[in-house]
C-alpha cells in the first residue's frame, strides 16, 4: 500500500510563487520609474475615460490613511511577507500559490517605495500613478495586491465548498 503525503511545495514549488513576485516587484518598479521620470513637473497624460496618469507620493497606507506612519507600515508589510513565504510550504492550491505570489510582489514593490523613496530609511512615498480621479490613486503593485487577495479569497471559498461537498458524499 503506497501513501501520498503533501509535506507542502518543494523548491520547484516554491519557484512558481517566487518568480511571479519577483515579476510583480520588478513590473512595479519599472512603472513607478517611468512614473517619476514622466509624469515629473505635474504632466497628466490622459489615457480614456477618467482614467489618466497623475503622479502622486503616499507616505501612508490605503487611501492615503496614516500618514506619517511608514516605518510602521514597512514592519507589518514585512511581517506579511514572511508569513506568506512560510504560509507557501503549506499550501498545494494554484489558485492559493498564485494569490500568495502576487500579494508578496506587490507588498514587496511598495515596501521597496518606502525603503528606498525617500529622505530616511523606511520614511519614503509610494510611488502611485494610475488614477480614475473618482478612486484613489493607485499603482501595479497595488493591482496585484487587490487581485492576489481577491484569488485567496476565492480560493477559501472553493475550498470551503470542496469541504462540504466532501462532507455531504461521505454521509
Amino acid at each position: 500500500m503506497t501513501t501520498s503525503r503533501s509535506a507542502g511545495p518543494t523548491s520547484a514549488g516554491w519557484a512558481a510563487p517566487v518568480a511571479l513576485s519577483g515579476a510583480v516587484v520588478a513590473f512595479d518598479q519599472v512603472t513607478k520609474h517611468w512614473a517619476v521620470t514622466g509624469l515629473g513637473d505635474d504632466r497628466v497624460i490622459d489615457i480614456v475615460w477618467t482614467l489618466r496618469f497623475n503622479l502622486a507620493f503616499n507616505s501612508g497606507m490605503a487611501f492615503s490613511r496614516g500618514t506619517g506612519l511608514g516605518p510602521l507600515i514597512a514592519v507589518v508589510a514585512t511581517i506579511v511577507i514572511v508569513w506568506l513565504l512560510i504560509s507557501l510550504r503549506t499550501e498545494s492550491s494554484r489558485l492559493s500559490t498564485i494569490g500568495m505570489g502576487l500579494v508578496i510582489g506587490g507588498a514587496a514593490g511598495n515596501l521597496v517605495d518606502r525603503m528606498f523613496r525617500g529622505e530616511a530609511w523606511l520614511r519614503g512615498a509610494v510611488v502611485d500613478f494610475i488614477d480614475f480621479q473618482w478612486f484613489p490613486i493607485f499603482n501595479v503593485a497595488d493591482i496585484a495586491i487587490n487581485v492576489g487577495a481577491g484569488l485567496l479569497i476565492l480560493n477559501s471559498i472553493l475550498a470551503s465548498r470542496r469541504a462540504r461537498s466532501a462532507e455531504a458524499d461521505d454521509r
